[in-house]
């Protein structure tokens, strides 16, 4: 009989180890950050000791207006209170993950009543037995306790603390989304604030086209009547007038809603935005250091965040592959058990406890525990993917937007030249129109030409202001 109580156990203990038997998670090899590229033009040095990426918002922007913007934006921004509830959920779950480490602890009260078939061994057992010399015991039996119990499942593979880093990692993601979020917004701001300056700009110029145009729709009606000029020439003065007129309400329509998603990103009602637009046109960008590529790693919180993420997936698929081993639990209660309420308080008769430890895996249908491991090795080998991605869209940004820097200023000088000499040909042209020796015609077309260099040149200046703020975005800047 003892033989074969020995190998009913060997094969019991071999059926369990077969069972708890875990198959073997992807390996990756997250070494993208090793083949970032030594600098972003492989035909020049960058300085390693500047990097506006790591200047503080405040001191990047010195307009006071939208640094006024941006404070409001930073206090009242619907998706970054959202983003901060975020935060808020993912250190819940840290606590969470946390508290399965130690015991659970609970208190309780109970109150029964039992009775057993007389016709069996309970039952039989029951009537046979004294409570005390004398006294038969009670039919039917009641039950009252009262006391602690606990439940603690012992961490002997270190799942659980890896799913509690899991969480940390997480969480730690969470932060560096928030601060992504903030740079995203500054970015936001302060690019809606730009191109409201450059409609206030256009709006101004096209109303001192207009002004121009009245003043050639005039002379066009004075020479028709001397016969120096034709009704189609006053007809052409008179539809380029209402061109513009048209333009200008356009202009005015696109400005209240550049001034309302600006108050969106603020989180407030429609109100007038403050700014000053006189001083747009000579602003000088800021000069923007860009450092090298291997600073983005520590800089940018997006591959922060991804990199995180990849930290957390590997953790989750470590616990989850744990789920195949043996857990060991322990219970236990400690309390007072008594049939009658006033037996609770004789002691030591009174008091009951139970420690058990139970060692168990699965054997048998395993099917959710292999689904949850290949879900988990999925999402490992997805966030590598994305963290590589995240790397390098950081690296595409800066090439693109270090190239836009440089073409969109030798293309706003240009513009700046052209501008110039087609307002030199307005004056030539309304003064050989007056003296009747232009034809209406080359009027027309130097004053279109001109409002349209205008125009592109305001547009230019926008698009200078606003590259120099995505590059510093594109950076890491903004969230400090």
């Amino acid at each position: 009989m003892k033989i074969y109580n020995k190998y009913i156990a060997a094969i019991a203990v071999s059926l369990v180890l077969a069972g708890c038997k875990a198959p073997m998670a992807t390996v990756i090899q997250d070494d993208v950050k090793n083949n970032i590229p030594e600098n972003f033009k492989q035909d020049e040095q960058q300085d390693v000791n500047n990097n506006s990426g790591t200047t503080p918002w405040r001191q990047f922007f010195t307009d006071p207006n939208l640094v006024s913007l941006i404070e409001t934006s930073l206090k009242n921004n619907q998706e970054l209170m959202i983003t901060l509830q975020e935060i808020e959920i993912a250190k819940s779950g840290v606590v969470a993950k946390k508290g399965k480490l130690s015991p659970i602890v609970r208190a309780g009260l109970g109150a029964g009543v039992k009775k057993a078939g007389r016709y069996t061994s309970e039952g039989a057992g029951d009537a046979s037995t004294e409570i005390e010399p004398g006294k038969e015991m009670p039919d039917p039996l009641g039950n009252f306790e009262g006391g602690l119990m606990a439940n603690w499942e012992i961490d002997i593979w270190k799942k659980l603390r890896n799913e509690k880093d899991a969480a940390v990692a997480h969480y730690l993601s969470t932060v560096e989304g928030k601060n992504f979020v903030l740079s995203n917004l500054i970015e936001e701001v302060a690019d809606n604030y730009y191109e409201l300056l450059a409609l206030d700009n256009q709006l101004d110029i096209i109303q001192q086209y207009i002004k121009l145009q009245t003043r050639a729709l005039e002379i066009s009606k004075i020479q028709k009547q001397a016969a120096a000029a034709t009704e189609l020439a006053v007809k052409k003065f008179e539809a380029e007038l209402a061109k513009s007129k048209a333009t200008e309400y356009t202009i005015r329509q696109e400005i209240t809603e550049k001034e309302n998603q600006i108050n969106a990103l603020c989180g407030r009602y429609p109100q007038p935005i403050v700014r000053t637009k006189e001083s747009f046109m000579s602003t000088i960008p800021q000069t923007v250091y860009t450092g090298i590529p291997s600073q983005l790693l520590a800089n940018r919180p997006d591959i922060k965040q991804a990199e995180l993420e990849l930290k957390a997936a590997k953790l989750d698929v470590e616990a989850a592959r744990k789920e195949f081993y043996p857990s060991l639990e322990i219970s236990a209660t400690l309390g007072l058990e008594a049939f009658k309420p006033s037996y609770l308080v004789k002691m030591p008769e009174s008091i009951a406890y139970n420690l058990v430890g139970e060692l168990a895996g699965p054997l048998i249908n395993k099917s959710a525990i292999k689904a949850n491991f290949q879900t988990a090795d999925a999402k490992q080998i997805q966030a590598l993917y994305e963290y590589d991605k995240t790397i390098l869209n950081a690296y595409l940004d800066i090439s693109n937007l270090m190239s836009k820097v440089k073409n969109i200023d030798q293309y706003y000088q240009l513009k700046s030249q052209e501008t110039q000499a087609l307002d030199q040909s307005i004056d030539i042209a309304n003064q050989l129109f007056k003296n009747s020796r232009a034809d209406y015609l080359e009027v027309l077309l130097n004053q279109r030409d001109a409002l349209d260099a205008k125009m592109e040149l305001i547009e230019a200046k926008e698009k200078q202001l606003s590259t120099v703020v995505d590059i510093y975005k594109s950076l890491g800047g903004g969230w400090k």
